[in-house]
Formats: C-alpha cells, structure tokens, sequence
C-alpha cells in the first residue's frame, strides 16, 4: 500500500515536470505568436487543479453550444456538491485559484467557464444570463450531478440566481457573493455616472491601462498592477480578453440595457450573501437591497476593508463562511 502511495506522488511529479517542459518547450518555439508568460501561468494552475483531484472536461449540449468544465475525479456521496460559477474577472481555473484547494476538499466540485469565458463557446446570439443558466444546468444533468449547491461571483451571480429560480429541486443552497441583481435603473445610471465609462469597456479591457483600472475598481486593500510591466498585463489581455472579445462585450450590453426586473421572484433556498464593504462595483446597499428581498431564510455577511473581489482579497473569510454555510454547521 505504502509503496503504491509513493508510486502515485512519483508519478504526479513526473507529469508536472513533463508537461511544465513540453509547454516550455511549445510556448518558446512561438514566442512571437502568443503571450508566452500568461498562458505559462495557465498551465501552471491547470496543474493545480489536477492537484486538487480535479479534470477538465467538454459537454457538448447540441451542434452550437459547448460548455467546458473541471469536475471532481471521484465524487464522495459523503460530501455535498458545489458549483462554483465565475464572474468577469476570469475565468475557472484564474478566478478561483485562492479558494479551490480548501472547497474541494470539502465537496465535490463543479467549475464551469460560462459561454465565450474559457474555453465554453456557442454559436448562439442570446446572450442573456438566462440562457447561460439554462446552459450550466443542461451541462451539470448530463454530467449526473442533480442536486447541488452553487456559490457565484459578481456576474456569476445574475447567473446562479436564475438557475436557483428556475431548478429549485436541484440547488440546495445558494452562496451569492458581490453580484449586483436587485440594481433600479436609477441605482444603475447613478452608478455608470460614478465610474464615468461604459461598463464594457471596464469588464474587457483592451490595455494595459484598462486592466489597471479593472484591478482598481474590484479591490480596496491594494492595486496589484501597478508594479507589473505592461508587456506582462499586455499579454493577460491578449489571453484572457481578446478570446470572443465581442461576445464578452454584448454580454455586458445585455445586462446594462436591459430593464431591471421589478417582479424577480424569491428564492425557495437558504442563501447566502456575501459582499464587501468597500465594493465600488457593486456598493453594498445592493447586498442590503437583496437581502431584504430573499428574507428571513437569507443571511448577509459583510467583510471588513475588502472591495468588490472579496474571494481575492479576503479568501480565508470567504472559504470559511462557504464551506460552514454549505455544510449545514451554521
């Protein structure tokens, strides 16, 4: 048994050796082609989450649409399911990087790229939070995951919430973190007035001085950027952005222009919310206005000197409050 054990961490060392090598080796060969110390850095967390016990994967839901996720290898029916949905700053594997070591300990987890983020595409037009909602609940059935918790951030919360509304036999609970749902379109136009651009152009940005502004405006503690060099952030855009640049862009549209919901229905599910209290994305009286609407089986919890990327600022205080909220000991 102890020699199978040692066997395993030899061989996992191996192929991280390996495959750091091979991507080395491929990346230098079109150093002139693609941002070679991003995409370095994305192999890098690649081999983290298989770390963590996880695997990519690719649903196809029909001849349009396909949905990439990491799943855990071994689901422990002992443990809860948890999805845990991204938001703009990201995508799955660079988003969650603070927080998927302590999650998938805990439970089996489920971390999807929503549409045209990562590598999940469609050739759909609608590009409403509803239809990317439909997509992850799709996707997650065929995988065979009917029952599931689903933490989310900031977009990634228009996202979850829908797919609470619409499969509430499925979701079990629900963790919503920074995500402005319950914004009027006064709030809204008060808010872009503030910032002072169109929200598009913050969410994708197209420089280096846009990415800067970016980091600025999710966190409170410090600006991380501003010591790096722009070639470096040059290529995290080049990476991260300019893949289905117009599609990220009309997802923004879609939900700067569209109404806001006057009649969103209560969620059936116990919820939690957490928020910032430095947010100058989304400003915390939008996680007082959303609590008020879920009531008495929702719960607000606010952090201390953190913006609006709470799970980077604050990770240990997210990871705790999911994992005790999900498990059922609070």
């Amino acid at each position: 048994m102890a020699s199978t054990k040692l066997w395993h961490v030899i061989s996992f060392y191996i192929s991280t050796a390996l495959a750091i090598f091979r991507n080395l080796l491929l990346y230098t060969l079109n150093l002139n082609q693609s941002p070679f110390l991003t995409k370095f850095m994305d192999t890098i967390l690649s081999l983290y989450f298989r770390f963590c016990d996880l695997s990519p994967c690719a649903i196809d839901l029909d001849d349009q649409t396909t949905v990439h996720f990491w799943v855990a290898n071994h689901r422990r029916f002992n443990k809860p399911s948890l999805v845990m949905v991204h938001g703009y700053g990201g995508n799955s594997l660079w988003q969650f990087l603070h927080q998927i070591g302590p999650l998938s300990r805990k439970f089996n987890a489920y971390v999807p790229d929503l549409l045209f983020f990562g590598k999940s595409h469609s050739k759909s037009l609608d590009r409403s939070d509803l239809f990317q909602a439909k997509c992850l609940a799709d996707a997650l059935k065929r995988l065979g995951v009917d029952r599931f918790s689903v933490y989310a951030i900031s977009y990634g919360g228009f996202v979850a919430y829908r797919i609470a509304e619409m499969y509430p036999d499925a979701v079990e609970k629900v963790v919503i973190m920074s995500s402005g749902i319950l914004y009027t379109d006064d709030q809204r136009a008060e808010q872009l007035r503030r910032i002072g651009r169109h929200p598009s152009e913050i969410l994708v940005p197209k420089n280096p001085d846009d990415l800067r502004l970016l980091v600025n405006l999710s966190m409170y503690k410090q600006n991380s950027l501003h010591w790096l060099p722009d070639f470096l952030l040059r290529e995290f855009v080049t990476m991260m952005y300019d893949h289905c640049r117009k599609e990220k862009i009309e997802l923004a549209e879609h939900l700067v222009e569209k109404k806001a919901d006057t009649n969103l229905p209560v969620l059936t599910q116990e919820t939690l919310i957490i928020w910032g209290d430095q947010d100058k994305v989304f400003p915390l009286e939008l996680a007082h206005q959303l609590q008020r609407h879920l009531g008495s089986k929702s719960r607000l919890e606010i952090i201390k000197d953190t913006g609006h990327a709470a799970n980077m600022e604050s990770p240990d205080e997210v990871n705790k409050l999911v994992i005790s909220f999900v498990s059922g000991c609070s």
